[in-house]
């Protein structure tokens, strides 16, 4: 077969062309350390590669929520621990004031330690982080959410939301513990009312449930006990905020509850004549206004009084609950600190499986490469050496 001239030079220019390529596809490969630059490389492999580099991604996007959620409920956590330890501390103040022996001086000592407590426990729950949002304030984070009116009773601006972070696909944590949840909605230790005692209390009858128990029947008013003395025993007699007699129990047992308009209340003591509280509708209670409360009792020698002793007494019993709830938003962080703690362990794992799936795909085996380069190299030497010397031949040099 006849080769033209023009065709041998073309055939031979092509094959110094294709080593001349393949030689520097592997040394872009030797440059990146990688065998698939581009999707031409290896289709199949870039669409994996390129899969995995978004997986890796997001994975990268969840750790970032992770630390900005672990950040903000560490700061939380630790700042309702040093509430519970100030309430702690308040709570045995309060203890300190049943000693009858302390004067009103010594009891003024103790309400204005329980005072900057309380100061204290105001700034925590109106703590800021470094941006400056206050984290007790669920989403209204720009005011304070806490304050106290004229009277000292504790007042909330803030809401109960919670700001989610994505921590996972289709998973999600709250990155704050709402102030009302961590310092207002204690459960009312007395049950769905509180009780305020007359000053002119001489027995040391209590009130130690009062409770709705019937929904259908119940009108919500505020109900005055009144202890009167009766033709053979104690009688008890209940009127609402009118003044109206609800009604009447005679020779009243302290030692069976009293059932009216779908109200039970269980009293504990032994009343006298004379006597007389009132139930005011409350099932919730708020840790702030129980100190506020026992600050001003402590202020006053009301504090020995049997109405005062009673008052005190629920009181405590109102801060242990406030304590508890206290106690429970601290545990509710942490326990979304420790499913944080979980996601990220899973989330570095997954990491790990997709670069090691990238390093199988992507990655140069550099002895491999470099043998087929020296390989590559020699034969394109070969070509052009061979191309060079046939292409110089000329028939007048054999005439």
């Amino acid at each position: 077969m006849r080769i033209s001239t023009s065709q041998f030079y073309q055939q031979n220019l092509n094959s110094v062309l294709q080593k001349q390529g393949s030689t520097a596809e592997l040394l872009a490969n030797l440059s990146t350390g990688k065998k698939v630059n581009t999707a031409g490389d290896d289709p199949v492999a870039a669409i994996g590669i390129d899969n995995l580099k978004q997986q890796n991604a997001l994975v990268g996007q969840f750790m970032k929520n992770i630390d900005y959620a672990t950040q903000r409920l560490s700061f939380a956590e630790t700042k309702l621990g040093n509430a519970q330890s100030i309430g702690i501390n308040m709570r045995e103040q309060m203890l300190r004031a049943v000693n009858g022996t302390l004067g009103l001086n010594e009891r003024q000592t103790l309400a204005d330690d329980m005072r900057a407590s309380l100061d204290e426990l105001i700034n925590i729950a109106n703590s800021q982080d470094e941006s400056g949002n206050y984290i007790f304030g669920g989403f209204q984070t720009d005011t304070p959410p806490f304050a106290l009116d004229n009277n000292g009773n504790a007042i909330y601006s803030g809401d109960d939301g919670a700001r989610q972070s994505i921590v996972a696909k289709n998973s999600s944590i709250a990155t704050n513990i709402s102030g009302d949840k961590a310092f207002m909605n204690a459960a009312n230790a007395l049950g769905d009312f509180s009780v305020n005692y007359s000053p002119s209390l001489t027995g040391d009858t209590r009130v130690k449930q009062a409770n709705i128990i019937n929904q259908a029947t119940y009108v919500a008013d505020d109900y005055t006990f009144n202890f009167i003395a009766g033709g053979t025993g104690l009688d008890l007699e209940v009127r609402n905020s009118a003044n109206t007699l609800v009604t009447t129990v005679t020779n009243v047992d302290t030692t069976n509850p009293v059932n009216f308009n779908g109200i039970e209340v269980q009293f504990g003591g032994t009343p006298k004549a004379g006597d007389s509280l009132t139930l005011t509708p409350q099932s919730q209670v708020s840790l702030l206004d129980t100190f506020n409360q026992a600050i001003s009792l402590l202020t006053t020698d009301a504090v020995n009084t049997p109405a005062g002793t009673a008052q005190l007494a629920q009181l405590l019993q109102n801060t242990d609950n406030g304590l508890a709830q206290l106690s429970v938003a601290q545990g509710e962080a942490g326990n979304s600190l420790k499913q944080l703690t979980s996601y990220r362990g899973q989330h570095v794992d997954e990491q790990l499986v997709n670069t090691s799936a990238l390093s199988v795909l992507e990655d140069l085996d550099y002895a491999s490469a470099f043998s087929e380069f020296t390989q590559q190299q020699a034969a394109l030497d070969a070509v052009s050496n061979v191309f060079g010397r046939v292409g110089s031949v000329s028939l007048f040099d054999f005439i």
